[in-house]
Parts: structure tokens; C-alpha cells; sequence
């Protein structure tokens, strides 16, 4: 399946194209445990408190119980705080399969509790967005600029049309490291470790790639 679009660098792979057991590709999206959800904002949710239900395992993101809605316009601002530091490689937005659906996503690195007049500087990266009803889309991030991330924002600009902007799960995958003091553990999310030996098993998650 090809995509005939420009994607702002990233990239999208296809589950039609590789073939995953279910459980390693809910592990590769498994940052969502790394989130400080009692600090995560959503900025014009027309909902209180319900930006953070969309950050919730693979396995749940057909949940539809579970949604974020804009209140005021199509335009979502999520404020992610971390609970270590970062390596974000890919992102999935799943949302209704009408114009309600995100068409473009601003990413920002390490500006707290940004607002939408801070939206109106550079973003690290930007995406167009396709319509995705099953959770199945990742957007590759370019590593070299999220390799150190603390704190995510995630600006949902635009959608397809629609007064409001409906979103039912957000996948972040990459990889989490703890900073202690005497030592650093690295969690990462697209692997099988072997602690006895420390060798690392990659693993690809079946999406599509945009780029």
C-alpha cells in the first residue's frame, strides 16, 4: 500500500506489510507508562481530564469510551512531562473516520506548559496527518531531534474540517532512560533484552512509514 503524500520527514509503515505478534507491538508502544499523567495538560479539551485518556496501551486503543474532543475550535494542545528523559521515534493519532480527524500535528521538545501563543514559534517538527481509524500509522520523528526529550507538546493545529477535533488514542514509541544517581537504566520500547547478556532483539512494529 503506498501513500501519495509529503510528510514533514517522517515516515509510515503499514501492519499489511509485516507481520507482529500482538505483544511486542503493544510493548513498542509502551512510553505512555513513562508519562507523568498527573502533570499531563490538554488545552481546549471540551472535556476536563480527558486528554489523558487517550494515552493508554495499544492493545486498548480501539476503546472508544475513551475519546479527547476540542471544546472551543479544532485546535488540542497536549503538555506531556516525562518521568526520565526521552528517545521518541514514532507517533500514531487515531481518530474518527470523519473531519473531525486530525490533518496536521506540531511537535515541540522541552517547553513546559506551553501555550497556544507559544504555538506561534517553530515547531521541531510538523506533520500532515492521514486519516487513521484503527491505530495502525506511525509517524517517524527525526531521532536527532528528540533524542533528549523531557517534556513533549503536541499541537493538533488543523483537522479535515469539522468545528471540533475528536482523538481516540495517541502512541508515543522510543525509548526511556532513568537517571540515577550511580547508575543509568535504559527501557527500550521496540526491543527484547536479555538481562544475563544484554544483547538486544529489534524489533519493527507492523505500521506504514510516511515519509
Amino acid at each position: 500500500m503506498s501513500h501519495g503524500h509529503s510528510h514533514g520527514g517522517g515516515g509510515c509503515r503499514c501492519a499489511a506489510e509485516r507481520e507482529e505478534p500482538p505483544e511486542q507491538r503493544g510493548l513498542a508502544y509502551g512510553l505512555y507508562l513513562r508519562i507523568d499523567l498527573e502533570r499531563l495538560q490538554c488545552l481546549n479539551e471540551s472535556r476536563e481530564g480527558s486528554g489523558r485518556g487517550v494515552f493508554k496501551p495499544w492493545e486498548e486503543r480501539t476503546d472508544r469510551s475513551k475519546f479527547v474532543e476540542s471544546d472551543a475550535d479544532e485546535e488540542l494542545l497536549f503538555n506531556i512531562p516525562f518521568t526520565g528523559n526521552v528517545k521518541l521515534k514514532g507517533i500514531i493519532v487515531m481518530g474518527e473516520d470523519d473531519d473531525s480527524h486530525p490533518s496536521e500535528m506540531r511537535l515541540y521538545k522541552n517547553i513546559p506548559q506551553m501555550s497556544f501563543d507559544d504555538t506561534e514559534r517553530e515547531p521541531d517538527q510538523t506533520f500532515s496527518l492521514n486519516r487513521d481509524i484503527t491505530g495502525e500509522l506511525e509517524y517517524a520523528t527525526k531521532i536527532s531531534r528528540f533524542s533528549n526529550v523531557y517534556h513533549l507538546s503536541i499541537h493538533i493545529s488543523k483537522n479535515f474540517g469539522a468545528d471540533t477535533t475528536k482523538i481516540f488514542y495517541i502512541g508515543l514509541r522510543g525509548e526511556w532512560t532513568e537517571l540515577r544517581r550511580h547508575e543509568v537504566t535504559i527501557c527500550n520500547y521496540e526491543a527484547s533484552a536479555n538481562p544475563a547478556d544484554h544483547r538486544v532483539h529489534q524489533v519493527t512494529p507492523q505500521t506504514h512509514f510516511i515519509s
